[in-house]
């Protein structure tokens, strides 16, 4: 019998290729499937990416949906230890900077960087990857 192999989990998943230029540049080129991360600070992520939207007690709202995209992209690098752990707190500030960026009031993007920092380490780590499931 034929079996199939997925992740489950995600909310949303993007449509067409998005490429931003962030503060955290690898020594050398990282490509996977869905994310490429480049010296010169170059991340494309690409179309078909899955991810789960903001997390924690918040609210889905346009000025945060870009953000939690890059941050989820950066977290899932780390996770497949593709990307160092230290470079979690430049990935948390990457978050802040794009959703002021998009319109968040800065209360809100505070409250945001304040529970990553505190509260997302685990999700940086390859203990939380997600693991394959398969059916039937």
């Amino acid at each position: 019998m034929n079996k199939i192999r997925y992740h489950d989990g995600y909310k949303y998943q993007l449509v067409e290729e998005y490429s931003v230029e962030i503060s955290i540049r690898p020594e050398k080129e990282i490509i996977t499937n869905y994310i490429e991360l480049y010296p010169d600070g170059r991340l494309i992520i690409k179309s078909g990416y899955a991810w789960d939207g903001p997390s924690g007690p918040t609210i889905d709202t346009k000025n945060f949906m870009r953000g939690s995209l890059v941050h989820d992209a950066l977290y899932q690098l780390m996770r497949k230890e593709k990307l160092p752990r230290f470079c979690r707190k430049p990935a948390d500030l990457e978050l802040h900077k794009i959703c002021r960026e998009d319109g968040m009031c800065k209360f809100r993007a505070w409250y945001v960087l304040f529970g990553v920092r505190k509260f997302a380490s685990f999700a940086a780590s390859a203990k939380f990857d997600r693991p394959d499931l398969i059916a039937p």
